[in-house]
């Protein structure tokens, strides 16, 4: 992985920290962002304590501003992105569509869908000239069968996967694969407010969706190109 770039969104916590140092432990440059300064600056420090190679950026995915000059600053610095994960989501409420509230719907929708959107095509536009890369973006069971009260978080992951659909039509002839993967059950903060009653010691740790991913990315199996995997399958 020493010559490997991976940008990772939403890698201040759970799944996103996880990964981040699972990465720069094998060897690979990570650039990730995040929202909270203190978990930013959290995680690059035990990155570097460790030996890594990592550069964080306080940065909204849903702020197109914030995405370009996060991923100009990292071809600047390292030349190219080979790794795109796009793990950063927000959960908002669960309530029933009748009573939404639009504003957080906006809120959800801004950041899982635009963000994911916005991060993606900035960072695809610099794989396209080399024809490589990897895009893998964090699903969701509630994204691929619907299931009530999931309100914007499951409708945003219904458009995740065929946002992502969409791409892996478009980018397999320049050799870029697209897999999107539900992570299932993990203890998460995120897990936590969606669960509130349920004992997180039986959930799997963020550790073994970070493996599940660095597997994914180190096979360069293109047969993988197109498809939606549960964590369960690999």
């Amino acid at each position: 992985m020493k010559d490997k770039v991976i940008l990772i969104t939403g890698g201040g916590r759970g799944i996103g920290r996880a990964t981040v140092s699972l990465f720069a432990e094998k060897g690979a440059k990570v650039a990730f962002c995040a929202r909270s300064e203190g978990e930013r600056l959290g995680v690059e420090s035990q990155v570097k304590v460790a030996g890594g190679i990592v550069r964080s950026f306080s940065a909204d995915i849903a702020s197109q501003r914030e995405v370009h000059r996060m991923v100009s600053q990292i071809i600047s610095e390292w030349g190219k992105i080979d790794v795109l994960i796009n793990n950063a989501s927000v959960l908002g409420i669960k309530s029933i569509l009748a009573t939404y509230p639009p504003e957080a719907w906006d809120e959800v929708i801004r950041i899982n869908v635009n963000g994911t959107f916005y991060v993606t095509q900035a960072v695809v536009r610099e794989m396209i000239p080399l024809r490589s890369g990897t895009i893998l973006t964090l699903s969701s069971s509630v994204g691929r069968e619907a299931h009530a009260e999931w309100g914007a978080y499951g409708v945003s992951k219904f458009a995740l996967e065929g946002l992502m659909q969409t791409l892996a039509e478009e980018v397999g002839k320049f050799g870029i694969r697209v897999i999107t993967l539900n992570p299932e059950a993990t203890r998460t903060q995120m897990r936590a407010k969606a669960y509130p009653k349920e004992d997180p010691t039986i959930l799997k740790d963020p550790s073994e969706v970070a493996k599940a991913l660095f597997f994914l990315v180190v096979s360069e199996d293109f047969a993988l190109h197109g498809q939606s995997l549960n964590l369960s399958d690999l």
